[in-house]
């Protein structure tokens, strides 16, 4: 299993765009996105703080993406 590789939360919410996810809406620095088949996944943007390994996995697993997936559309 490769690692996870260090990403902020602007550069999730950038990739996640480009396989389809949607900016819904954002309260604080929680953006929520949701894809037309109906996955929703809330990001949160704290400058440029990296995630937390276990966030991202929640992020990865609530979009339904393998870390190896996740790594090809960065």
């Amino acid at each position: 299993m490769p690692k996870l590789p260090t990403v902020t939360g602007k550069e999730t919410i950038r990739a996640l765009s480009q396989i389809g996810f949607e900016i819904v809406r954002q309260k604080g620095s929680h953006v929520r996105m949701k894809h037309a088949d109906g996955r929703v996944v809330t990001i949160p943007v704290h400058g440029n703080k990296n995630l937390g390994k276990g966030l991202l996995r929640k992020i990865l697993r609530d979009a339904e993406l393998t870390v190896e997936q996740f790594q090809e559309i960065l």
